[in-house]
């Protein structure tokens, strides 16, 4: 990327950051508008997936936001839905290698040293003026995620399985997903990327409850917002406590091939019912 265009991009990343709020909204938006496609409510769906899904310290909630913006130029770039989810995930894993490259971590409490869950924490997070690491982290990193990102778009397709799989767009098509948001998600596969970290079909169920309500108008950002927390609630019931893939799964995806085998066998499915049983949680 030429020196004028990431000195303009990080730039960008500060103001467009300080607007939205959210650091998942916010790489949301670069990309999109990047790839030429901005999705406005798409974009402020994502904001629960700050802090580490939830406020609860697992992936940054950049990545999140870039994963689910290589999701939609893949969706516009493959005819096959199958496919472009296959090049969502391998774009998504793409992009982590980039993002960890640069904060020496995916996890939001590793980056932040603050448990977003506490209010106490996130009141002293900003009054220290600690937060700043974050716009800090985002300039930087902005220039390096549209890079990362259309390499990652980029990358040979070949060795993909026939009909891939992911457990994220297994979710959002049982929530009534149509095959953009299907593949929007599929990056969320295995931990986001097959990390093995916080689970995507939960981060899933979360941005598709979100999106439906702000269809509805009837959502607005907070920090404390019942009804993902009563799907935060459900999901903890279903898997004893257990955040991480690969504790759920007890597998740690080494490709998609492996992954789509996982589910394709009933891998997770009383999970993924239960989260898509989350769409008429009282209070949506």
């Amino acid at each position: 990327m030429k020196m004028f265009k990431s000195k303009k991009v990080r730039r960008d990343t500060k103001r467009v950051f300080l607007k939205l709020g959210t650091c998942s909204r916010t790489f949301f938006y670069i990309l999109n508008r990047e790839f030429g496609h901005p999705l406005e409510n798409e974009e402020h769906a994502a904001d629960p997936l700050a802090g580490g899904i939830l406020q609860q310290g697992y992936q940054c909630g950049m990545l999140w936001g870039a994963s689910l913006a290589v999701g939609a130029e893949s969706f516009r770039r493959c005819a096959d839905p199958g496919r472009a989810i296959g090049m969502a995930i391998k774009a998504t894993r793409h992009i982590m290698e980039s993002f960890i490259n640069r904060a020496k971590s995916a996890d939001c409490l590793d980056i932040t040293s603050c448990d977003f869950s506490s209010k106490f924490n996130i009141a002293k997070h900003f009054f220290t003026g600690k937060f700043w690491s974050c716009f800090k982290l985002a300039e930087k990193w902005a220039p390096e995620a549209i890079q990362s990102a259309t390499e990652g778009l980029s990358l040979d397709q070949t060795d993909l399985p026939k009909q891939p799989i992911s457990c994220a767009s297994e979710t959002a098509r049982k929530m009534g997903a149509n095959d953009e948001e299907q593949v929007m998600v599929a990056g969320f596969a295995g931990g986001l990327g097959l990390s093995g970290n916080g689970c995507g079909a939960l981060s899933a169920a979360i941005w598709m409850n979100t999106l439906a309500r702000i269809r509805e108008q009837n959502y607005k950002t907070t920090f404390s917002d019942p009804v993902t927390g009563k799907i935060l609630k459900a999901f903890y019931e279903a898997t004893g406590y257990e955040m991480e893939c690969s504790k759920i799964s007890g597998l740690r995806f080494k490709t998609i091939d492996e992954h789509t085998e996982f589910i394709k066998n009933g891998g997770c499915a009383k999970l993924i019912n239960v989260l898509a049983d989350t769409n008429s949680l009282p209070g949506k």
